[in-house]
């Protein structure tokens, strides 16, 4: 997943998190694994839901 962040974030010194989906049950749309990077000002790769989530995080 790290390798989907925009190289930018990097260059530039931007900091970000990384959340990673560790477990699931019942139905779940993104498989453990599945990771999002936020980035401070806002930005957002990658997906740990169909969508639903992602706000929250």
């Amino acid at each position: 997943m790290l390798e989907t962040i925009d190289d930018a974030w990097c260059a530039a010194g931007t900091r970000f998190a990384v959340a990673s989906v560790v477990r699931t049950w019942s139905s779940s749309p993104k498989r453990p694994g599945a990771a999002m990077a936020v980035s401070v000002p806002g930005g957002v790769a990658g997906s740990v839901s169909g969508g639903c989530v992602e706000g929250g995080v």
